[in-house]
């Protein structure tokens, strides 16, 4: 049995590789804000939400399987949080089933019939669970998958289970045939039904007379009731192991069951995080790669309302054609917080969830890349530009075609003219290989040179600012200008002119 509630034709391995630019992406979108969320502090949702949402699927059939889902579990949360703590109880019960130490058959036949006896109580709740709840699912995956349950956890499988499990307790002692072999050792030891008592009850309390040979053991005869003992062991020996292989399946599909499920128990938390503040969440349209760049109504960085308490201001973008967004504008009015917005949307729906947004609609993308400024190197072995060119180049050997590139204030280390030069270089080679990127950056001789060679590939955005200096946090479609305004922070922060220049003398004095 297999759940394959993530992929049709896969297990979700929550021990696969993540990719190399993870730590990357987490530091730069800020990830572990969405990843507490869908876990609610639980060390294994954690996992599982961290693996799925780093590993981006590429096949827009696939996000649609996962989508589909996912609608399912949103509509009936209860059944799923219900399904989720079932797989959840089975494997942890299962590590509380102690055996002895040895690893005789007898034991291992022990530990597994216990194992296999707990496990029949858990499919016996799942199987119920899909009896009562399969029919209001309509997705393709959890109505294959309820299937499953009703046709390979029928009732003639349990009734076949329980009368096996009762069987290898051996409360009648155990039925064994051996051959003789070489110098007349036994050989061939094979385990055999008991045979069944078909007497009447008052004959069965009534002594037995034997029909062949027997002996008994001395109570304080050691080496016979260890001979005893072997003899047991290679009778029960295959059975032990075909019984540990059976309860080893189990644990693999309630473990994978577990895995699966806490991905879309993950999705509700968050959902629920998001339903408080009113903020909107839509299910994406995934394109293919290559096709349009991503439009959208509303996106806003689900991780800054996950700090905040009142809701974030949402931002529309349409970039059809556009294989180059550049965003310029004001400080500290929104450019970064549009640009992890932008990221974390892919993200999500490369991992089949929902989108922080009214709508979204976009490419998938082999590959999502970001290369955010850091701050000075604190070791002073090397300064900021040699440590901006290190990681530019550690992505140009990851990077490929139709994949996504976030820049945030790249090439600022340097004075305004190297650092346009070099970003011209940087962002037409990376567009020459099919890569979209977008651009967040003060440097204006960069964006201007752009801007005077009209292209029908290349969107400008630009953070709005009003007359008074207030920022909306909007970003709109608008010419690049040649300030950021820095001189708003300045008086803000300072105050009056002259009251700063007092201030500052007085500092100095």
């Amino acid at each position: 049995m297999r759940p394959l509630l993530m992929d049709r034709d896969r297990d979700f391995e929550i021990t696969a590789r993540s990719p190399s630019n993870a730590g990357y992406l987490i530091q730069d979108l800020d990830l572990e804000t969405l990843f507490q969320a869908m876990s609610g502090g639980d060390r294994f949702l954690h996992e599982v939400v961290a693996k799925a949402v780093l590993s981006s699927l590429t096949d827009p059939e696939a996000i649609r399987y996962r989508q589909a889902i996912l609608r399912d579990c949103l509509e009936q949360a209860a059944v799923v949080r219900q399904m989720y703590d079932l797989a959840k109880e089975a494997v942890a019960g299962e590590k509380k089933i102690w055996g002895v130490f040895s690893k005789t058959p007898q034991s291992i036949l022990h530990r597994s019939t216990d194992v296999m006896e707990h496990f029949l109580r858990a499919l016996r709740l799942l199987r119920r669970i899909a009896d009562e709840h399969g029919a209001a699912f309509r997705s393709e995956g959890l109505t294959r998958f309820v299937r499953m349950l009703q046709s390979e956890l029928d009732d003639a499988y349990f009734t076949a289970l329980e009368d096996q499990l009762r069987q290898l307790r051996f409360r009648k002692g155990v039925l064994i045939s051996a051959e003789l072999g070489e110098g007349n050792a036994g050989t061939a030891h094979t385990l055999r039904r008991p045979f069944e008592d078909s007497r009447r009850w008052r004959d069965r309390i009534l002594p037995r007379h034997a029909t062949g040979y027997s002996f008994e053991v001395a109570e304080r005869d050691e080496s016979g009731l260890q001979t005893l003992g072997q003899l047991r062991g290679r009778g029960i020996n295959r059975v032990a192991e075909v019984l540990a292989r059976a309860a080893d399946h189990i644990l693999g599909f309630f473990s994978v069951l577990q895995a699966e499920l806490g991905f879309y128990v993950g999705c509700l938390n968050l959902r629920y995080h998001l339903g408080q503040k009113g903020e909107p969440v839509c299910m994406p349209e995934c394109r293919a790669a290559g096709e349009a760049a991503p439009s959208s109504r509303g996106l806003y960085d689900v991780c800054l309302t996950l700090h905040v308490h009142p809701r974030v201001v949402g931002n529309d973008i349409e970039a059809d054609d556009a294989q180059l967004v550049i965003i310029t504008g004001a400080n500290q009015g929104g450019k970064s917080t549009f640009l992890r917005g932008v990221g974390l949307a892919y993200l999500m729906m490369q991992c089949g969830m929902f989108v922080a947004a009214e709508s979204f609609a976009g490419a998938v993308c082999d590959g999502l890349f970001t290369h955010f400024k850091r701050e000075e190197d604190a070791t002073m072995e090397s300064g900021k530009l040699d440590e901006e060119l290190r990681r530019l180049s550690r992505i140009a050997d990851r990077i490929g075609p139709r994949s996504v590139l976030l820049c945030n204030e790249s090439f600022a280390s340097t004075n305004e003219w190297e650092g346009s030069e070099i970003g011209r270089e940087v962002i037409g080679a990376l567009l020459q290989a099919d890569v979209r990127v977008f651009l967040v950056t003060h440097l204006f001789e960069l964006a201007r040179g752009y801007h005077q060679q009209p292209s029908g590939n290349v969107l400008f955005l630009r953070a709005e600012r009003h007359a008074d200096g207030s920022r909306t946090f909007r970003i709109l479609p608008a010419e690049p200008l040649p300030t950021s305004y820095g001189k708003d922070l300045y008086e803000r922060i300072l105050g009056d002119g002259n009251l700063a220049v007092s201030a500052l003398s007085a500092g100095g004095a």
